[in-house]
Order: structure tokens, then C-alpha cells, then sequence
């Protein structure tokens, strides 16, 4: 029998742990940069094929509705068919509509192409940290984990450079072509390494589905009109839809005798439920920084956007070092202890952003961007650890659902408040960004240490003899 045919009960064998790593880490890498890479290219794409604007905006806004609305649904059927075949359908259908959004010539064919690629790096994000979680050793979860985050947030840094870079010597159509060769790659090397897992006997709760895609996709169309200062009817009748839809979710979730869609047992767990509520706020942080930043340093202190660049770029070069040092302390230290130090480390790196001196030099800016940087690369790796590692095995898919839709949450709602500050208050309103980024982050930090209470630690204890005597079990 093929050594990919079997469920590994503690992980993948060598080399082929390397390879499904080397796979997922790709795969992460063309649906987070797919989804900030064609920002820096709506101008121009907008001139070329003719179109204003405001509908433009939706080659950016199709693709991040598509996985956002899907990514429980599709962390759900991964549990029941297998993650594996999850990630290679995502994979196929990011690779052909990259084709697809390469080849068009109309704003409405690449609107259309740009939906299904988001649906596609759904079925790639939705699954990918259940399957890291299959393919370490459970005492080397923590470095596996590391390794993803480094991936996510090093990806989600580079997109724009990577956009410019393209768009320096080729037309905006290669910025999906390369797409092409590269899943066609990943493609090969995930039907060869990526573990099999034991499917779920239940069937596919299709009407929970839908009511998560109106939750969600509602819900944070709210958060966007709030934030660009829509009419407070129209904001109001969102959150409103967003609200009976999520009720009836939940009553779903909470009496059904199959795991639910969303995953209300999961959220039953102290740790799990308080790292969620963590990852919301540390990524609402990132966002309000990230979105603010480029428009601080041009308005306030006049660098161009080569130097915006380079001086930003120190953030994710030090999130690359903290996020694999992280994955191996979580393994001696509490994910609690760790990740609060890190998000009290994002906050001290913000606030000295925020008061960055009249006529700083670039040295000023380049220590405050790494120390940012690193305290949120400190947090992110325990705190998804903690995640994964609180949930049963058999519900590593809801988990891993519920990490992405967490992130997703966090960010959105980051940008729609810069949005709202931008508009309110068009002077100070970067520099109220960043101080409620500082805010956020010291909210993230408070609740990642109420995990090293009693109750957490109860909890943790918990998880650990649980997944001990399952790993013995199987």
C-alpha cells in the first residue's frame, strides 16, 4: 500500500512530511497574495478595459466575498469527504480561473473569473491548518503551525511589491497567468504528499451553509458600509439580515446531533472560544495599522511609495523571524504567556509608530516597523496553536474554518474603522487609526492571558490528555 493512501495517526513520515508543508505553504501563498495583488493594479485595469471606478472595485470585492462566505461551509465538507480533497478541488479551480482572469476581456468576465478564483483559495484557506495538523507529530505541532503563520504573513506583506514588481515589465494579465505553472506544480506535489484523513459519516448540513454565507457575507458588507459612510437605513438593514441569519445559524448549531456548520461545540471551549476572540482583535489591530500606515508616512511626513515600501517591509521580515521561533517556544511555555507578550510587544511597536518624532529618520521608522512586526509574529503562531490543538481531531476542519473566518472578521473590521476615521476626520484621522490599533492590540493582549487562568488552564490540561489518549487509541 502506498505510504499516501493510509491515515498517519501522528503525523507524516519524512521526506513526505516536507512536501505537504512545501505544498500547503504554496498554496497559501498564491490565495493570500491573490487577494491584495490586484490593488496595486485597478487603475490600470480600469483604463484598459474601460471602466469607472466604482465598479472596478469589485475585482477586489468578488474575490474576498467568495472566501469569506465559503470557508465554513468548505472546512465542513472537508471534514466529511477529507481535507485533501478539499485543498485539491480549491487548487484546480484557483488554477483554471487564474487562467480564466488572465484571458478576459470585459470588466463582468474578470468580476466572474475573480468570484471563482476566491472560491477556489476558499477550498485552499479553509483546510490548510487541519492539514498541518496531520502532518506534524503533535509534539511538533507548534513549529508546523509557525511556519503557516509565517507563510500567511509574509504573503500578505509582499502582495503589493509583488504587483509592482510584475507590473514593471509585463501587462496585468500575468499577475493571474503566473498563477498557472504554479498550481499546475502544487497540483502535482499535493496528489502526492498531502495526507489522507478519515472521512465524517454525516452528510453536508447544506442549509446551515447557506445561512453562514448570508451571516458573513451580509455582515461584513455592514462593517464596509459603516465604514465608507453609507445611510444609516441601509447599514441598519444589513446588520439586520446579518442578525436573523446568524440567530438561526446558531439555533441550528445548538440543536443538532451532527457536528454543526459553525462550530458552536467548538466555541463551548473556554480556550478555543477566548483564542478566537483574540485573533479577531489582533487582526482588527494589523488592519487599522496596515491600511493607515502608506497614508501616514505620505501625508504626514512625505515619503514616496518606493519608501513606503522599504519601510514597511522590516514588519513582515520580522514576523518571518518571530512566527518559527514562536512555533517552538509554544512546545515550553503557555500559548496565553506567549501570545500576550507579543500582542503587548505589537502594541508598544504601534504606539511608537503613532508618535514617531516631526522629522523622523528612516532608522526611526524601520526599529518601530520590526518591533510591530515581531510581537505580532510572537502572538499569531501560539494563539493558532492553541486553536488547532483545542479542538478534537475529527474537528480540525471546523477549526481550522472557524481561524480563517476569525482573520477575515479582524481585518475586515479593521479597514472599514480607517475608513470611518479617514472620512470623520480627514487630518488626524491616520493617527487615530494607529491608536486604535494600539487599542485593539492591548484588547487582544488582555484576552490572551485570561487564558492562563484556572479555567484555562483546566481546559488545556484537558485537551492534552484528550488528544494523548487519542493518538494512543489510534
Amino acid at each position: 500500500m502506498s505510504i499516501t493512501a493510509v491515515e498517519h495517526a501522528d503525523g507524516l513520515p519524512l521526506p513526505q512530511r516536507y512536501w505537504a508543508i512545501l505544498t500547503i505553504a504554496l498554496g497559501i501563498v498564491m490565495a493570500v497574495v491573490d487577494g491584495s495583488i490586484a490593488n496595486v493594479a485597478l487603475p490600470t485595469i480600469a483604463t484598459d478595459l474601460d471602466a469607472s471606478p466604482a465598479f472596478s472595485i469589485w475585482i477586489v470585492n468578488g474575490y474576498q466575498l467568495a472566501v469569506t462566505i465559503s470557508l465554513l461551509p468548505l472546512a465542513s465538507l472537508g471534514e466529511i469527504i477529507g481535507y485533501r480533497r478539499v485543498y485539491l478541488a480549491g487548487l484546480v479551480l484557483f488554477t483554471l480561473a487564474s487562467l480564466f482572469c488572465a484571458l478576459a476581456h470585459t470588466l463582468l468576465l474578470l468580476t466572474v473569473a475573480r468570484i471563482l478564483q476566491g472560491f477556489g483559495a476558499a477550498g485552499i484557506l479553509s483546510v490548510n491548518s487541519a492539514l498541518v495538523r496531520y502532518t506534524y507529530p503533535h509534539d511538533q505541532l507548534g513549529r508546523g503551525i509557525g511556519i503557516n503563520a509565517m507563510v500567511v504573513a509574509t504573503s500578505a506583506a509582499v502582495g503589493p511589491t509583488i504587483a509592482a514588481g510584475i507590473l514593471a515589465f509585463l501587462s496585468w494579465p500575468y499577475l493571474f497567468a503566473i498563477n498557472v505553472p504554479i498550481g499546475l506544480v502544487t497540483f502535482v506535489l499535493a496528489w502526492r504528499s498531502l495526507p489522507h484523513t478519515r472521512p465524517a459519516e454525516h452528510a453536508f448540513d447544506w442549509q446551515s451553509a447557506a445561512l453562514s454565507a448570508v451571516t458573513f457575507g451580509v455582515g461584513i458588507a455592514a462593517i464596509d458600509s459603516v465604514g465608507h459612510g453609507e445611510a444609516l437605513a441601509t447599514c441598519l438593514l444589513q446588520f439586520a439580515i446579518a442578525a436573523c441569519a446568524g440567530g438561526a445559524l446558531l439555533y441550528r448549531g445548538t440543536h443538532m446531533t451532527t457536528p454543526p456548520l459553525l462550530p458552536v461545540d467548538l466555541l463551548r471551549i473556554p480556550i478555543f472560544a477566548l483564542s478566537i476572540a483574540t485573533s479577531i482583535a489582533s487582526f482588527c489591530g494589523q488592519m487599522l495599522a496596515f491600511t493607515a500606515l502608506p497614508f501616514y508616512l505620505q501625508h504626514r511626513f512625505g515619503y514616496s511609495a518606493v519608501q513606503m515600501g522599504l519601510l514597511i517591509t522590516p514588519w513582515p521580515l520580522a514576523v518571518g523571524v518571530a512566527a518559527p521561533l514562536a512555533g517552538r517556544l509554544v512546545e515550553r511555555y503557555p500559548a496565553g504567556l506567549l501570545g500576550g507578550i507579543g500582542l503587548l510587544i505589537f502594541a508598544l511597536g504601534l504606539a511608537a509608530l503613532a508618535f514617531l518624532p516631526d522629522r523622523p529618520t528612516p532608522s526611526d521608522v524601520i526599529w518601530r516597523m520590526a518591533l510591530a512586526g515581531f510581537g505580532f509574529g510572537l502572538f499569531q503562531t501560539p494563539n493558532n496553536r492553541t486553536m488547532l490543538a483545542a479542538a478534537p481531531r475529527e474537528r480540525s476542519g471546523g477549526a481550522s474554518g472557524m481561524l480563517g473566518t476569525a482573520r477575515l472578521l479582524g481585518q475586515t473590521t479593521g479597514a472599514a474603522l480607517v475608513a470611518l476615521f479617514l472620512a470623520r476626520y480627514p487630518d488626524d484621522g491616520t493617527h487615530i487609526s494607529l491608536l486604535a490599533a494600539v487599542g485593539a492590540a492591548l484588547v487582544g493582549a488582555m484576552l490572551s492571558m485570561l487564558r492562563l487562568s484556572e479555567a484555562g488552564a483546566r481546559g488545556a490540561e484537558h485537551v492534552q490528555v484528550q488528544e494523548g489518549q487519542r493518538l494512543k487509541g489510534e
